[in-house]
């Protein structure tokens, strides 16, 4: 008994994140946009308290992303709810207090120092030291739940975009079924109207008329054209039902059909196979359009 597999998701390049993440020292903010593009291109926006985990943001965006070119954005803000703890120098309030005992006793009468004065002084007041490794954490989960959150929206736009391919791919087994029963007729009514044309020009024989019938026909056969974009169709959907990072090979599908489609526009004797051949290019570019942003 055969298990069939789960289709893996087929993700757009296209896609936008952010995420909040609180420490001691305030709000980690990250932001995430990706849109498409050949291979993985990163640019890393880091202010500068940040600078040194940049190594570690691109190391994680390169191990979870395909392709895409992503801008990722790290900011820190200090807010009300997390505002930086003050700290009392001690070693310098001690020094100020031993100073001001020496100057009261050359100055007796000076008025007394006010606290508030003290604590403007530089360095008697201090913020707590952001630790560097609970930094680097909140660096780390900011940056893994931004980033499932990104493929997770480009998750959502892939699905939109596999019905769009399904819906074209559709319409083009449609026109394939309105062309497919027309070629005898259209064949045949074509060939009796080449073979009065060919008998009055050459004046020659039913032989040669038959020959050079025959060897026109072969030219404007378009039953492998058919034949292989019916393939083409076959192994569309085999790749969208799989899934994946799925892109490159759509896009090369898309050239083989778009040769076929071609094709069978060149050797058209009939209107209606020129409009299904124009028709068919349409789908085909419309396709091929959306799949510039699947990964």
């Amino acid at each position: 008994m055969t298990v069939k597999k789960n289709s893996a998701p087929i993700l757009s390049m296209t896609g936008f994140a952010n995420s909040e993440t609180r420490f001691p020292a305030g709000l980690l903010l990250i932001e995430l946009r990706a849109v498409n593009h050949r291979y993985l291109e990163l640019n890393v926006k880091i202010e500068d308290s940040l600078r040194q985990f940049e190594a570690l943001v691109r190391e994680q965006l390169q191990t979870k992303l395909g392709r895409g070119k992503v801008e990722c954005r790290l900011s820190l803000k200090s807010d009300s709810a997390s505002s930086n703890k003050l700290a009392l120098n001690t070693a310098m309030v001690t020094q100020i207090a031993q100073t001001l005992k020496s100057l009261h006793q050359h100055f007796a009468e000076a008025q007394p120092v006010n606290l508030v004065d003290i604590f403007k002084l530089p360095g008697v007041l201090q913020t707590e030291a952001v630790d560097t490794e609970t930094l680097a954490q909140s660096v780390q989960s900011g940056l893994s739940q931004a980033i499932d959150e990104l493929i997770a929206a480009r998750q959502r736009e892939g699905e939109k975009l596999k019905q769009v391919l399904l819906d074209r791919l559709q319409g083009v087994r449609e026109q394939i079924a309105i062309v497919k029963p027309l070629l005898p007729q259209v064949i045949q009514q074509y060939q009796e109207k080449l073979t009065a044309k060919l008998r009055e020009a050459m004046q020659a024989d039913d032989d040669r008329v038959r020959q050079e019938i025959v060897l026109y026909a072969q030219r404007t056969d378009v039953d492998e054209e058919l034949a292989r974009l019916n393939s083409h169709i076959t192994e569309m959907d085999r790749i969208l039902a799989a899934g994946g990072p799925v892109g490159k090979k759509l896009d090369f599908l898309m050239q083989e059909m778009n040769r076929e489609a071609n094709t069978l526009g060149s050797k058209s004797v009939a209107i209606e196979t020129t409009q299904v051949s124009m028709q068919l290019k349409v789908l085909i570019e419309q396709m091929r359009e959306q799949i510039q942003n699947i990964e």
